[in-house]
């Protein structure tokens, strides 16, 4: 019975930790998918996982932090859901051009064959200056897509993008840039402020 136990919770990490060759777009989804957590509870027959109480999900720079992890691994390698939930439930991730995208829902579900994550409850997701609230957002994160529905408390039934013009009204300067370029603050005005 226990060499059982073994063979199939060893069975259900194999699959847990290999990503399939087919997801390329986004150099992350080829890195093995790692679980941490204070407790577990393996299912072997049905092939489902459940970890508890400070639970990280981490593939390549894809990071879920949540308070609950439920893994379904029922319908093969490769194909694995996770359902983190939490209070928020917090996603982030380094796309292959450096942007951050950064999300947070009162559960997030990772579906890992179709490279998507789907936010419900006090949804919100963040990437580049803008912002976007709702009751549900869906997000393909190799595409980098999004659909979004419903609403919040503040503002039942409708969907909220924030852009933030202050990228574009202050640039940036480059790193040789002359820094006397900038104009001069009044020094007593400085002072004042501390």
């Amino acid at each position: 019975m226990y060499k059982l136990f073994t063979l199939l919770t060893a069975s259900i990490f194999a699959s847990l930790l290999v990503a399939t060759s087919a997801l390329a777009d986004v150099k992350d989804f080829g890195k093995p998918i790692k679980v941490d957590s204070k407790s577990q509870f393996i299912d072997g027959k049905n092939k489902t996982s459940v970890f508890k109480d400070n639970v990280r999900i981490s593939q390549g720079t894809l990071v879920i932090n949540a308070d609950e992890v439920e893994v379904i691994a029922s319908e093969g390698e490769g194909r694995e859901v996770f359902i983190a939930r939490g209070t928020p439930a917090r996603y982030q991730q380094i796309m292959d051009d450096g942007t951050k995208v950064k999300a947070s829902g009162n559960e997030i579900r990772y579906e890992v064959a179709k490279r998507t994550i789907s936010l419900t409850g006090n949804a919100e997701i963040q990437q580049n200056d803008s912002v976007v609230k709702g009751d549900t957002i869906t997000y393909d994160m190799a595409k980098e897509q999004l659909s979004a529905t419903g609403g919040n408390e503040s503002s039942p039934g409708r969907v909220t993008t924030v852009f933030r013009p202050d990228a574009v009204n202050s640039p940036k300067k480059s790193e040789g840039e002359n820094q006397s370029e900038k104009p001069q603050e009044n020094p007593e005005s400085e002072e004042s402020q501390k």
